[in-house]
């Protein structure tokens, strides 16, 4: 959500920015709405000062004696006009807040203009692809010979876009998860938490997702519950219509949950394996910082992201999205992508989002710094990592020439075993 007083005073800045990320702004409906809003108020307002200042007079003839009975009925004539205009005045404030509701935040002047993500600008690189002397596998070949992923078992029990794991397989999931946590809390300074997988709609319209992208949720029937399509949304909500202190600056979390997509509009990409799932399960950093500090810790979160990946050996690279491919929330946003030898390719494993106050304001999360009225926090959140698409990486990166796969090294305490093959997991 954007300051209003801002918002209004900037219009052609803001319709500028916005059409950098292939949003128009309707100016004209802005300010027409906001034109019917101030009259409404304003005009209450004028007609409560006079309503009591005929008051004050009626009691004034009483006193006298005086029949007061005209001046009344002009009172209670004006009560109900200004109650007709009140009650204007809330569906247009309703209306107001629904049209700003629905507009994306500013991306930072730092932000590479483009159109979508070929646009996007690589930043640095990793590591390096390994030379196989083999063809390597895609991991929708390597975990079914392996005995350790079945996707037509999980299709039998909910359908398409589900996995089930089998042995070594599903102890390779809970590994990665503990690795992260205990990599994210012992040594980058998180803290952990186990939030609810169910929220409600003022969560998800704390952080971005409501009413715009509701389509992309999984919704319970007859309740105000949603799955949650990532922690980020619990976890950022926990400190929701709170003031927090300067003094317990930055904050910073982490959660391993199952995380709940419908992929609404992502038919035909992804279509094989497990790269894009409705149920999948992923670590995630939340940042609450300063807004002087957010840039930098912007930074340090993306890197602690990163170091998942270096401590498991695995390529990747990391690019900052254009205008066109960062999220409607985001102010700045870094994806990091690890290669996959079985797509020839990097694939997005995390995107790192620096919202600044966009979603404090939606969330009403403030920073009392004791120099005045209270400002809007800055939030930040990424993946440390997708466990998912991890395994994908690890399966396939580390995969042998006779169709066994190295643990790495990081995870081999996790799993005391070196190698996964054909006994992992297999089921008849």
């Amino acid at each position: 959500m954007h300051d209003l007083n801002f918002f209004r005073n900037h219009l052609d800045s803001i319709r500028e920015r916005l059409a950098t990320r292939g949003y128009t702004l309707d100016v004209e409906a802005f300010q027409e709405l906001d034109r019917q809003r101030r009259q409404c108020v304003t005009e209450s307002e004028q007609l409560k000062a006079e309503r009591n200042q005929a008051s004050g007079e009626i009691a004034k003839l009483r006193k006298s004696g005086a029949d007061t009975a005209q001046q009344q009925q002009h009172v209670r004539s004006m009560g109900e006009r200004i109650g007709a205009l009140d009650e204007q005045a809330g569906k247009l404030d309703s209306e107001f807040r629904d049209f700003l509701s629905r507009v994306p935040n500013l991306p930072q002047e730092s932000v590479p203009i483009g159109k979508d993500e070929h646009d996007n600008v690589e930043v640095r690189r990793w590591g390096t692809p390994r030379d196989f002397g083999f063809q390597p596998k895609a991991h929708w070949d390597l975990g079914p010979e392996l005995g350790i992923l079945d996707l037509e078992r999980a299709a039998k029990v909910a359908g398409a876009r589900f996995a089930v794991y089998w042995g070594l397989g599903a102890r390779l999931e809970r590994a990665l998860a503990n690795f992260m946590l205990d990599l994210h809390t012992r040594e980058h300074g998180y803290r952990e938490v186990l939030p609810p997988f169910l929220i409600n709609s003022a969560s998800l319209y704390g952080t971005g997702q409501l009413p715009k992208f509701s389509e992309d949720l999984f919704k319970c029937e007859n309740h105000d519950l949603w799955l949650a399509p990532t922690a980020e949304v619990p976890v950022t909500n926990l400190f929701r219509n709170e003031t927090l202190s300067a003094e317990t600056l930055p904050i910073s979390l982490c959660a391993y949950t199952s995380c709940f997509r419908s992929e609404a509009g992502s038919y035909g990409r992804d279509v094989r394996g497990i790269i894009r799932q409705h149920q999948f399960q992923k670590v995630e950093l939340v940042k609450f910082a300063q807004p002087d500090q957010s840039n930098e810790q912007h930074e340090k979160l993306t890197y602690d992201a990163e170091n998942v990946l270096q401590r498991l050996g695995l390529p990747y690279r990391t690019v900052v999205l254009c205008t066109g491919d960062t999220s409607f929330s985001s102010a700045k946003t870094y994806d990091i992508e690890v290669w996959l030898p079985g797509l020839n390719a990097y694939k997005e494993i995390s995107s790192c989002s620096n919202f600044e106050a966009f979603q404090a304001r939606r969330a009403q999360i403030r920073l009392k710094t004791g120099k005045g009225k209270a400002e809007f926090i800055h939030t930040l959140n990424g993946s440390g990592l997708a466990v998912g698409r991890t395994w994908v990486a690890v399966l396939e990166n580390y995969q042998q020439a006779d169709g066994s796969v190295l643990i790495p090294a990081a995870l081999q305490p996790y799993l005391n075993a070196e190698r996964i093959d054909g006994s992992s997991g297999r089921v008849s």
